[in-house]
């Protein structure tokens, strides 16, 4: 029995052959030979097809042996009465076209290596078409670029059947490149377009994929005075737009707003809020533009709402959005799973800069400390020790909420004025009620949270204390603390016992007794 050939004799062949088409047109049928290959079952042999025909259509592009402009049918060419050569040129240029529609297939191969040899061979024919467009340029000086070919390169990608995250990580490196990362940014839009369209529901692997792509996706802050592009030129206009940043910025907004406009999976929401500030906004031409998004999170309630906070920090801040029932929402958000969320740490700090203005009216400042006293009484140690002195620091902010504390005869819980059902900060009568809570938790179990109540009981100095370092603190963090604390020699018993009952002679004293 014939044995089937192996790895290096299958690249020799696909040598020989390589070498038979390119060194003489007469052999131009081998072509499909070497195709065949890449509809091979063995990974190895795929490889090497996918190599022989970077090598064969790369030297084809540079020699200028493919047709240029429309292509027509091949059937009508071949029929004609056209020259050999425009003949051999259209033929060949079909070939080069079923070569990329192959390459594009085997992004979803079950092996990676056949993945990844795809992938840079079709962004290797991107950078070759650039340098020797298949286009005719429209006027001098006109940008050509194959879009139609990174088009069917990103399709590839954003696979609806699987996940292709880890061949996305293997694109990002070309996003460096400011023509590719337009041009990307541009067939994204376009890919989500055309899965989404007339389809009610779209599979969660396109989503992610997209996802993988966007979050891929990092602009310049400022704008350069050197182009960094993928496909060479000597000269670069200063009329191309893929030179410009605000073409870019354009190009992301566009982007990113074509991805929120649908209804994500939850998991989608929450990766996206949590780079919304730093990852997205400061790329967008009009970050304004995010605000329905950011409030339908934000209405959205529970871990979405919280995430959704630091984007609309940002436009309230940086952008001036006016926001009306903002610090409504916001208090809103202070139930008791707030202490034990994901981003409890992320929520604090920012509740903390949305109430550190001097010109909050007083009694909503008292609602929101009053709130958190009130849902201090079942919080675990670790969110004590951080909303305590919370509280405090709003009491040095806003001297007038210092009635709550220095309200000698202040109502006691079954008289406490304060609604805590009451959704309007306005209307829950925070201002009338005192701070009972935080006298009580004068009283707690863990010595540290006792302390940090007893502050009240002084006059609060006035530089604040900061929370930065105990919004991340953790149960395990306190009870290694504790740990760590040096033994106290603590007497157990007054008089030293004499036997295991009591009687000194007793048979069993001599085995128990205890010195």
């Amino acid at each position: 029995m014939k044995e089937a050939p192996g790895p290096e004799d299958a690249r020799r062949a696909l040598g020989r052959l390589l070498e038979a088409v390119l060194a003489s047109r007469a052999e131009a049928n081998a072509v499909f030979d070497i195709l065949a290959v890449l509809q091979s079952e063995r990974p190895e042999d795929i490889q090497e097809a996918v190599r022989a025909c970077r090598r064969l259509f790369g030297a084809l592009l540079q020699r200028g042996e493919l047709f240029v402009g429309q292509l027509p049918p091949e059937e009508m060419v071949l029929a004609g009465s056209q020259g050999a050569t425009r003949k051999y040129k259209v033929w060949m240029r079909h070939r080069y076209q079923s070569c990329c529609t192959r390459l594009g297939e085997l992004l979803a191969h079950p092996s990676f290596q056949v993945k990844e040899s795809a992938l840079t061979v079709l962004m290797d024919f991107v950078r070759l078409e650039g340098a020797h467009p298949l286009e005719k340029p429209k006027w001098e000086g006109s940008y050509l670029f194959p879009r139609e070919l990174l088009k069917s390169v990103v399709r590839g990608l954003l696979s609806p059947e699987e996940d292709r995250t880890l061949l996305l990580s293997h694109f990002r490196s070309y996003l460096e490149y400011d023509d590719i990362r337009y041009h990307t940014m541009q067939a994204a839009k376009e890919a989500v377009a055309r899965a989404t369209d007339g389809h009610p529901t779209v599979p969660l692997a396109f989503w992610n994929n997209v996802f993988a792509l966007l979050s891929s996706v990092s602009l310049p802050r400022q704008e350069s005075t050197q182009v960094n592009l993928y496909v060479p030129h000597t000269e670069p206009s200063e009329k191309w737009k893929v030179v410009h940043l605000k073409e870019h910025r354009k190009a992301f907004q566009h982007m990113w707003l074509s991805f929120l406009k649908h209804k994500l999976p939850l998991s989608l929401c929450k990766k996206v809020l949590v780079m919304m500030h730093d990852a997205i906004l400061p790329g967008l031409a009009q970050p304004s533009l995010m605000i329905d998004f950011l409030t339908r999170a934000y209405d959205a309630g529970g871990a979405i709402s919280l995430l959704a906070l630091n984007g609309l920090f940002v436009l309230i801040h940086d952008h001036n959005l006016e926001y009306p029932d903002f610090y409504r929402k916001l208090y809103g958000l202070l139930d008791p799973s707030v202490f034990h969320v994901k981003y409890r740490a992320r929520f604090f700090h920012l509740a903390d800069l949305f109430l550190s203005s001097s010109h909050l009216p007083a009694y909503l400042v008292a609602a929101f400390a009053k709130r958190l006293a009130r849902l201090a009484l079942t919080a675990p140690p670790e969110a004590l020790l951080m909303v305590l002195p919370f509280i405090c620091n709003l009491l040095r902010r806003h001297p007038a909420c210092r009635v709550l504390v220095h309200r000698p005869h202040g109502p006691q819980l079954d008289a406490d004025p304060y609604d805590p059902q009451e959704e309007d900060p306005a209307k829950s009568r925070a201002l009338e009620s005192s701070l009972w809570e935080l006298q009580t938790l004068q009283q707690h179990y863990h010595p540290d949270v006792a302390t940090a109540a007893s502050t009240i009981n002084q006059a609060l100095a006035v530089p604040e204390v900061s929370i930065a370092p105990l919004l991340e603190l953790s149960a395990f963090e306190i009870f290694e603390r504790e740990l760590k604390k040096a033994p106290k020699s603590v007497p157990l018993e007054y008089l030293p016992s004499q036997g295991l009952l009591g009687r000194k002679d007793q048979l069993c004293a001599q085995f128990f007794t205890l010195d």
